[in-house]
């Protein structure tokens, strides 16, 4: 069950409003990094989310807040919005679609929702789910979730730097706040579990016998004509603790060649093929 205040989380102001930076707001609703896509990545989480319960309530209440950013982003898109033409009268006989397509905003925004915010990208594309991630492994979750939200704040920030408005900045810079919040607190639930080092390898329940371990560590450097780049990655004690990180270069080939053989007859195959 969910309740709703008939208030924003945050306040929103637009000082001048502007049609192509709703445009680009739309980023933050329904883009890959938007506020759709982890609120219902949370909220699917949430209900797959087994053992203990309080990650469950950690989950479905950003999920929540999540679905507050939805509201007072979208309430930013139509504020912005409120200076787009609506007829030829007010371009001066420009054709306001065309206008609205030059000048680089949506025009989607004038014939589809009415000046108002849709659940699309900024290049008008619907938010198709595709992009929610919920394994019912938490470790996997926490870490698809700090990424998320790693992306989500450099979305914010980008946004921030493309706007002179200082209600638009106000606003953004509470997300970006937010942002750097929850990309923690992801990554405390699994320094909670023991940090890196026990959650590691995900998921970290599968027997090491299930496991080629020989193949575990290795860096494997394909470049042809350079040597392999050195770092943490490649020597010293794996982060798992289970093994040393070592590289292979150039590396032969195990397996065989792909050769499938001939088609079967009725498959449909060219007679060459049989």
């Amino acid at each position: 069950m969910f309740h709703h205040s008939s208030k924003l989380q945050y306040t929103v102001r637009v000082d001048t409003p502007d049609p192509q930076f709703a445009k680009l707001l739309q980023q933050a609703i329904g883009g890959v990094e938007g506020e759709i896509r982890v609120a219902m990545q949370y909220f699917f989480q949430a209900m797959g989310a087994r053992g203990d319960d309080r990650i469950r309530d950690l989950l479905i209440s950003t999920a929540t807040e999540e679905l507050s950013h939805i509201e007072f982003l979208g309430h930013a898109v139509a504020l912005n919005l409120e200076g787009a033409p609506v007829t030829e009268q007010e371009e001066a006989a420009k054709d306001p679609v065309v206008n609205a397509i030059l000048g680089g905003a949506n025009p989607r925004h004038l014939l589809s929702s009415g000046l108002s915010a849709m659940p699309v990208n900024s290049n008008g594309v619907p938010f198709d789910m595709s992009h929610i991630y919920a394994t019912g492994n938490v470790g996997a979750d926490m870490l698809a979730n700090a990424t998320a939200e790693a992306g989500g704040r450099v979305l914010a920030s980008r946004l921030y730097n493309m706007t002179a408005d200082s209600g638009m900045k106000d606003m953004l810079s509470f997300l970006i706040a937010r942002d750097t919040y929850h990309q923690q607190q992801w990554l405390a639930v699994i320094e909670e579990m023991g940090g890196l080092s026990a959650s590691l390898p995900i998921p970290n329940s599968t027997p090491e016998h299930h496991e080629a371990m020989q193949h575990s560590y290795y860096y494997l450097n394909t470049l042809l004509d350079k040597e392999a780049p050195q770092g943490r990655w490649s020597s010293g004690r794996s982060l798992d603790g289970r093994g040393e990180f070592t590289v292979k270069s150039q590396p032969e080939p195990e397996g065989q060649a792909p050769s499938l053989g001939k088609a079967r007859p009725n498959s449909g195959a060219q007679k060459e093929q049989m």
